[in-house]
């Protein structure tokens, strides 16, 4: 039987990072994969896909010169999901072989197969080869999580679809429904409105990302309406069904019908846990497949830690790897800092929106006094586009930031804005960087 230091479950950037935190400290570390490719949902699926495909739409759409050549500006026309699964495939085959190179320079061993606990201190490997058990000091779960599923949605993969599901679209549709108003829904809402289909989105809840400042989901949400993007908020679908025609009607509790060329299905994910066997390891996960940890990522079995999507929110690529590396520093004894508190939140609407610290509605909550600062860009010299920055502070200093801007530059917004902190400065960059390329932090 094989003893490692540490056993880490999932290669997404969460396990990635504990793994390669633990082997900087000369332990003996695993990695264990149940698909022949590694990455995890970030790479195959996710961050780096969905990323890719919006950079994709940006540039054959001609989005950025439009306001000089006008709204009919193409680079290319018409533009296909060929072109689009183009970009994202090559991009997704570099991305796993960095990760590989890397996981290779730190010698963690490679394992291929489903994960199960024996017992909280044993694990069992399956694979088509067979089984192994594995003896572990430690273990870190970081297996991420999948596109909820909903009866009353017909997946076919083609029409009506969840997120994993993108790049199996046969075509870009003229007119598209979008269930879910969360970060997956409304950034694929931006990329096909910009690419000019007809999109609705529905949401259940009365405003869009509920989590972010609403001053700047307001002006998102003029965007998408300047898109011809209907919104639908405080709308909950009842059924989805096919007509002989092709088109897709969804049926909403309040009696009314929308119908699109295609369905995009983005109303939550599920903790990926059901084949761990979290009852021989001593945990368990509550309704939504997530595993409860402290402010460590410690279950409740000391050895056994949890980070990533699995954990719930914010369910960042950038803040999983910060809480690997934090995760695997706690298990064995060694120092680290970080601010949960302050990490950055980066989402990739059209135009972007990136944050750190808290809301104007939180510090309201919390009766915390402020005064709100706002900077926009079409002010700085530079040619920038015309969305702004904001900020709140009080007289103990800065509370937050919030930009909305398409390929801001943070540097000459700080000019702007001279009591921003560097260190601000530098976590909003990473944050940027870090959720762009899953492949940015140097091992």
């Amino acid at each position: 039987m094989e003893k490692y230091d540490l056993i880490v479950v999932g290669s997404g950037p969460g396990g990635q990072r504990a793994a390669i935190q633990a082997a900087k400290f000369g332990k003996r570390a695993a990695l264990v994969e149940k698909l022949e490719v590694i990455g995890g949902t970030a790479i195959n699926t996710g961050t780096i896909p969905s990323k890719t495909i919006r950079e994709a739409v940006l540039h054959l759409s001609g989005y950025q010169y439009q306001s000089i050549y006008g709204v009919n500006y193409r680079v290319k026309e018409p533009i296909t999901m060929a072109d689009l699964s183009f970009r994202a495939l090559n991009v997704i085959k570099t991305e796993i072989d960095v990760i590989r190179a890397q996981l290779s320079r730190n010698g963690i061993d490679v394992l291929t197969g489903t994960a199960s606990f024996l017992d909280p201190q044993h694990m069992q490997i399956t694979s088509s080869r067979g089984q192994t058990e594995l003896e572990a000091g430690y273990v870190v779960i970081a297996t991420g999580t999948k596109p909820a599923v909903s009866p009353l949605v017909p997946f076919n993969d083609k029409t009506i679809i969840n997120s994993d599901q993108i790049l199996r679209m046969p075509e870009i549709p003229k007119s598209m429904i979008v269930v879910g108003g969360g970060v997956i829904g409304v950034e694929y809402v931006c990329m096909f409105a910009t690419l000019g289909v007809r999109v609705t989105l529905i949401e259940k809840r009365p405003r869009l990302l509920e989590f972010a400042d609403a001053e700047m989901v307001e002006a998102l949400c003029y965007h998408l309406r300047d898109r011809r993007v209907t919104l639908r908020l405080n709308e909950e679908v009842e059924s989805v069904e096919e007509t002989p025609d092709r088109l897709v009607v969804a049926n909403l509790k309040s009696k009314k019908k929308v119908s699109g060329e295609a369905l995009l299905y983005a109303v939550g994910r599920q903790g990926n846990v059901d084949e761990l066997n979290l009852a021989a390891g001593g945990l368990e996960a509550d309704a939504r497949g997530r595993i409860m940890v402290d402010e460590n990522y410690r279950t409740k079995q000391p050895h056994i830690f949890a980070v990533g999507d699995v954990i719930g929110f914010p369910s960042l690529g950038s803040v999983s790897m910060e809480q690997g590396r934090i995760a695997a520093a706690r298990a064995f004894g060694m120092p680290t800092n970080s601010n949960r508190a302050n990490y950055p939140y980066g989402i990739y609407t059209i135009p972007e929106i990136s944050f750190i610290g808290k809301t104007e509605e939180q510090l309201t909550d919390e009766g915390v006094p402020y005064e709100v600062g706002m900077a926009y860009f079409r002010e700085i010299a530079i040619p920038r586009p015309k969305n702004c920055w904001e900020s709140t502070s009080s007289e103990k200093g800065p509370l937050s930031c919030c930009i909305l801007g398409r390929r801001f530059s943070l540097s000459t917004a700080r000019s702007n804005i001279s009591w921003i902190p560097s260190s601000t400065i530098r976590r909003l960059r990473s944050a940027t960087r870090r959720r762009h390329s899953m492949a940015s932090t140097s091992w």
